[in-house]
This record gives structure tokens, sequence and C-alpha cells, in this order.
């Protein structure tokens, strides 16, 4: 059920507001900022205790009067509140949201209050990657004097919107990058196109760019199909207006087929007849792009600062997604060149005795893995294991054969590939449960000339808070050790 928002300029003042999940990514944070800013009473409840939640604590002990109830949720709380904002790691089938009278989140809060042009990009992997070369992009034309406004970045890449709504205008361009989580958590609120209601979509974005998809979160969804059942909601609010962007293969298919916005592909091979997107010339060749009413032209330099030729992937489909948003090709080309990577995906980070390191924690699935090791030549110094997901680790093991050495960290997805390594002869080391201890052995087997990247290709619980505090530690351990 939802609450009734009837106070005029302001829904919020005055509503007893409930917020499941601080977390320590920003978007719970972030949301109790924002709700006090509005003048709603707000509590904050979460599983987890004052001393797992200290640094998100600590950054709101100015921001106002908060109730915390933590270390335990309350059903009392969630039946007293006007309105529960969610984590989007929280099942949608917890009891306890089954008793809330309006469920939302960073995101929906969001995107009912902003005006500013909206770029969405999912997948399950290369969507951070790809939103934040889209938004590297963004800012560099702003930098020319090409585009007014500014460019924002937010989303599952650790930033909640809410923390630059305010500032938005309609001359703005905000680049989101969105989980297949915090996509379900919209889907009651975008309507598959046609929606003959005449409200506009809650979700509706300029450019949806969809990266690509393999097995991830079978421990929550189960099924492939309910895996990207949220995916597709990305582009179910779209129309002509919009584009949907998406890969070359079996599921990009499906998703150009259905979407309601204009299709556009990207992939290895030139377009097929009547089809408007992006390809790679060769190899190693540049990116190009046609879009319906134009000519090709190259939109990526041969050479990128990235390394891997999934990397090369990525910028493609962020340059289609940045050629139909309107920029000329020549600074996309160029703004893609320059383009330096994030943190935590392939992260080349330090280098001593000849050896270099990256971090590439958020690899989380063994597909992920395996194409960090295709990324060099000759095969890297792999550090990777972790917790299982419920996924294959195939193709880890085969991309493992192919590494100089393998380091194993210590986890139940470890546990499940170790046989598999075993069967194959591919020897290793480990598992190992502290990060020391895994970086004295990769080094061991490491000489001046390699690579040693750690790309986990498993979950980050047990030895790690989260994904980013494994590869926090790792380079911490690195630049003490090496």
């Amino acid at each position: 059920m939802e609450y009734t928002r009837s106070r005029e300029g302001n829904p919020y003042r005055g509503m007893r507001t409930l917020v499941m999940g601080l977390g320590l990514h920003g978007g719970g944070l972030e949301s109790v900022r924002y709700l006090l800013s509005r003048g709603a009473e707000v509590t904050v409840t979460d599983l987890r205790d004052e001393k797992a939640l200290a640094p998100s604590l600590e950054k709101l002990k100015d921001a106002g009067s908060v109730r915390y109830v933590l270390g335990r949720h309350r059903i009392e709380d969630f039946e007293q509140a006007d309105m529960v904002i969610k984590n989007p790691g929280v099942p949608p089938d917890s009891p306890f949201l089954r008793a809330a009278r309006c469920i939302e989140t960073d995101i929906s809060l969001f995107l009912a209050a902003s005006p500013a042009r909206l770029t969405a990009v999912t997948g399950s992997k290369g969507k951070s990657t790809t939103a934040s070369a889209i938004h590297w992009a963004l800012r560099e034309g702003r930098n020319r004097g090409l585009l007014p406004g500014s460019a924002s970045l937010g989303g599952n890449i650790t930033r909640s919107p809410l923390a630059f709504l305010e500032t938005l205008t309609r001359d703005d361009d905000v680049v989101l990058e969105l989980s297949s989580w915090q996509l379900g958590d919209l889907r009651d609120r975008v309507k598959p196109a046609p929606d003959r209601s005449g409200s506009r979509p809650l979700l509706k974005p300029r450019c949806a760019v969809i990266t690509s998809i393999m097995a991830d979160h079978m421990n929550r969804y189960g099924t492939m199909e309910n895996y990207v059942a949220d995916k597709r909601i990305i582009y179910w609010g779209q129309d002509r207006e919009d584009a949907t962007i998406a890969a070359d293969d079996e599921w990009g298919a499906r998703f150009l087929g259905e979407t309601p916005g204009r299709p556009l592909v990207y992939g290895e091979r030139p377009l097929p007849p009547g089809a408007a997107g992006g390809w790679l010339s060769g190899p190693e060749g540049s990116g190009y792009a046609q879009l319906p009413s134009g000519d090709p032209v190259e939109v990526a330099p041969s050479r990128l600062l990235l390394p891997g030729r999934h990397q090369k992937k990525n910028l493609l489909a962020a340059a289609v997604a940045l050629l139909d948003l309107g920029l000329p090709p020549d600074l996309i080309r160029d703004a893609l060149g320059s383009f330096p990577g994030i943190e935590h995906r392939l992260e080349f980070f330090h280098e001593r005795g000849g050896v270099r390191f990256y971090n590439d924690t958020a690899a989380t699935i063994p597909e992920a893995a395996a194409a960090a090791v295709a990324a060099f030549e000759p095969g890297p110094v792999l550090v990777t294991g972790g917790t299982d997901k419920d996924l294959d680790f195939t193709p880890l093991v085969r991309a493992a054969a192919r590494a100089r050495a393998l380091v194993l960290l210590a986890g139940s997805g470890s546990d499940k590939l170790r046989p598999l390594l075993d069967q194959g002869g591919i020897p290793y080391r480990g598992p190992f449960d502290s990060v020391d201890e895994a970086v004295k052995a990769a080094l061991e087997a490491a000489s001046a000339g390699d690579t040693v990247v750690l790309s986990p290709g498993c979950a980050s619980f047990g030895m790690f808070l989260n994904e980013f505090d494994r590869g926090r530690r790792w380079k911490e351990a690195v630049c003490r050790l090496a």
C-alpha cells in the first residue's frame, strides 16, 4: 500500500519514515540526510550493530535527530512507519516489508524528483566501467563548452544520487549504474509499455545501456530468467525518443527485440543490414558506430588505457550511447582514449621489482575472473576464490590453466573450485584466510615482468565486509609487503 503524499511542495514533512538497512555504501546514509532535510521523522533499522556500522554512523552524527534500532528489526517499526526506505540487498519477500504501508528506495526517491536527462546502465559485468566512461565523456563535453549544466554519476557505483539531487536542473546529465536488485525494487513503479494510464514512468532513461549478461546472484534468483527479468525493467518506461543499447548476443537480441525504445546494438562484428549501433574493427582495431540517420564514424581509438578486450567492448557500448546523446565523434574518441578506468575494476595500483599489481575485486563471478586472465599476455599470477553464489566455476577453471600461478582465498567458492582444479591438474597455493598470506604467496610465485591480479570470481562475504573492503585490503597489503 502506498502512502498518499498530500503536503504541497514537500511531501515528506512530518512523515514517519523508516530506513531499512543503513549499510556502508551510502544509499541508506543519503536517504537519512535527504529525509531529514525535508522535515521527515527518521528511524534507522539494521541487522548490523553499532560497531559494524561505525563509518556510516560517524557521518550522520551531525545530520540531525535520528532514532536507531540496530542489531535487529522490529515488526512494530514497520507497521507504524508511513514510508519504508528499503536497502536493495534486502530480499523483497522479507516479512518486515510485508508489514510496510509504502516501500521506496533511494533510487525511487531520486527518480521521482530529478529534472535531469538520465542515462541508465545495467548488466552483469562491465556496468561500472561503462557508466563511468559515459560520465567521463559527458564531463569532457562540458569542459569544452559543448554542453550546458553538469554531469553526475551515481547508483550502484556506491554513490547515492540523493547526494546531488538538490543541485540538478534540466540542463544536467545523470548517469546511474543500476543493479538487478535496484531495478527489481522499481518493478511495481514502472509499467511495461504501452502504459495507458497517461502518467510518466518513474524510470525513463534517455539511454538504457545493458552490458554483458552472465549468471550471477543465482543464490537469490534461482534461474537466469528470473535474474534477467529484473534487468529488463531498465527499458520498460522508454518510448521511441529513447534508445536501448545491448550486445550482439542472445540476450541482447531479446532485449533489442522487445524494447519500446530505439534498438542499438554493439559487438565484435560489423552491423547487419538495417541495424544501428557500434562494432570493433578487428582484434586490435578502433571502435566505430553508425546511427540510423548518419554515416559510420570512429568513436573509440585502437589503443586504450584499460587492458582487455572486454573493456574495449564496454567502452564501445559507452560510445554508442554518447553518440546517440548528441556528442560529436571526435570528442567521444578523445575522451574514451584518455579514460583511466575506475577503482576495483582491473585497477593498476602498484609496481615493484618489475612486477605490476592490479585490483579487480569487482570481478565477483567466474566469467569476470576469466576475462581478467585473458586481459594479460602472458597470463598473470591470479589471486582468486572466496564465497560461492551458486555459480558454475567452469569458465574460471579453463582460464586458470593460462595463469602464471594460482593463489586461492578461503571460502565456500574456493572449496567448490579446488576439486575442479585438481581434476584438471592445475596447481594452486592456499586457500589462505589472510590477505597478507595470499600476497606473500603471490610474491613468491611472481618474477620481474609478471603481472599479479586479484580477480576473485566470487563474493567477498566471510573474510571481508564487502567486495570494496576486499579490494582496499588487497591494495594495502601489497603496498606494505611488496
